[in-house]
C-alpha cells in the first residue's frame, strides 16, 4: 500500500498563503522550531556545514548509500537532493523521508511503501565521524607512544594526556579491578574513555556530531562491554549468579533469574545513560539557540544567549562526566568478573 512519503510537504509549501492568528502563529512557530532541532540531533545520509533556509541551499557533500533489496544497490546520496527527489538504482526507487531520516521503496512518483523497507548499510554521517575519531585516536597516541621513545618524561600532547591515562588506571582500574587483574582490562578502558570523551566533544562543534546520541553506537559499547564482561568471567564470578555460597538452596534457586536479568539489565544502563544524557543535551543547547533568534526583545535574546554560554560550559563537564561514569561502570563490572573473594 502507498502512503504519502511527506505528509507536511505541502503545507510547507502553501504556509505563506495561511493566515493565522497570533496565537497559532507562535504555536506553528514552536512546533517548527522543535522539529528542526531533532531533525539536528539525528543521523543523515550527507555531511551539512551551513544551510541557507531562506534560498533552500544546502552546503557540505554527499556520502555513499548503499542498500539491499533483492540485490545491493549502490548511488550517492546526492540523489535524493535532501528528500526532494527519488533514487533510481537497478529499475527500483528509493526515496529518502526527510521526517524520520529513512530510506525506503517508492515508485517513480514519490510514494513510499512503507512495507518494503529495504537493509540500510550506507556510509552516514556518524559513520564517517566515528571512522575520523578512531584515525584521530590513532594518530594521536602513536605520536605521544613515540615520545617516550626520548626518555620518559612525556614530551608534547603527553605532557596533557599522561595525567588522565595515570588517573584511569589509580582512579578507575585498580580500585574496583585489582592491581594485577586490571592490566588486561586498561587498554579497553583506555580506549573506550576517550574514545567517548572525544566524540562528546565533536558533538560540542556546530555541525550537527552526534554520535554519542545515537542508541545504535552506545548500544554497541554497552556490548562489546557485556561480551568481554561474560567471555573472561571467572569461576567466582558464575558462581555468584548460578549458585550463591553462604545462601540457603531455596534463595539460591530464587536469586539465579534475578542474577540472570542483572546481567542485562547493566549493560542495558551503560547504553540507556550515556544515550539518554547526550542527546537531552543537544536538545536543550538547541532550543536554547533557537530561543536566542527567536525574541525580538535584546534583553530576552541577551538573557538566553547568556544562558547559552553557560549550558555549553556545562555540557563540556558533561563530555568528560559521561566517559568517567561509562569507564567506571565498565570497570565494576570487570571487577566483578575477575573478583577472586574469599567465602568463609
Amino acid at each position: 500500500m502507498a502512503v504519502n512519503a511527506n505528509p507536511h510537504e505541502e503545507e510547507e509549501h502553501n504556509d505563506s498563503a495561511i493566515e493565522r492568528s497570533e496565537e497559532e502563529q507562535a504555536a506553528y512557530d514552536k512546533a517548527k522550531n522543535g522539529e528542526y532541532v531533532i531533525h539536528h540531533t539525528k543521523d543523515s545520509h550527507d555531511f551539512g556545514f551551513v544551510t541557507n533556509e531562506s534560498e533552500n541551499k544546502h552546503y557540505g557533500f554527499s556520502l555513499p548509500v548503499i542498500l539491499y533489496d533483492e540485490g545491493f544497490h549502490f548511488f550517492s546520496s546526492s540523489s535524493f537532493d535532501h528528500g526532494h527527489k527519488v533514487a533510481k538504482s537497478d529499475g527500483k526507487y528509493f526515496k529518502l523521508n526527510s521526517h524520520d531520516a529513512k530510506i525506503y521503496r517508492c515508485d517513480e512518483y514519490g510514494e513510499i511503501y512503507e512495507s518494503l523497507k529495504p537493509w540500510d548499510f550506507s556510509i552516514t554521517k556518524n559513520v564517517i565521524v566515528t571512522f575520523l575519531m578512531c584515525l584521530l585516536m590513532f594518530l594521536l597516541f602513536r605520536g605521544i607512544a613515540k615520545s617516550y621513545r626520548t626518555g620518559l618524561a612525556p614530551t608534547g600532547a603527553a605532557k596533557f594526556f599522561e595525567p588522565i591515562v595515570v588517573f584511569i588506571r589509580d582512579e578507575i582500574a585498580v580500585p574496583n579491578i585489582g592491581e594485577k587483574q586490571s592490566k588486561k582490562y586498561m587498554a579497553y578502558l583506555l580506549t573506550v574513555f576517550f574514545f567517548i570523551w572525544f566524540l562528546n566533544l565533536a558533538g560540542m562543534t556546530p555541525l550537527g556530531i552526534n554520535v554519542t546520541g545515537n542508541l545504535a553506537l552506545t548500544a554497541a559499547l554497552a556490548l562489546i562491554t557485556f561480551i568481554i564482561t561474560t567471555f573472561t568471567g571467572n569461576k567466582n564470578y558464575w558462581m555468584h549468579i548460578f549458585w550463591m555460597p553462604g545462601v540457603p538452596v531455596p534463595m539460591k534457586i530464587i536469586l539465579i533469574p534475578i542474577e540472570l536479568i542483572g546481567m542485562v539489565v547493566k549493560p542495558f544502563a551503560l547504553m540507556i545513560r550515556l544515550y539518554a544524557n547526550m542527546l537531552a543535551g543537544h536538545v536543550v543547547l538547541g532550543m536554547l539557540i533557537v530561543a536566542v533568534y527567536s525574541f525580538e526583545n535584546y534583553f530576552a535574546s541577551g538573557a538566553f544567549l547568556g544562558l547559552t554560554f553557560f549550558m555549553n560550559i556545562i555540557e563540556l563537564l558533561v563530555a568528560l562526566l559521561q566517559a568517567y561514569i561509562f569507564t567506571m561502570l565498565t570497570a565494576l563490572y570487570f571487577g566483578a568478573a575477575s573478583a577472586t573473594a574469599e567465602h568463609h
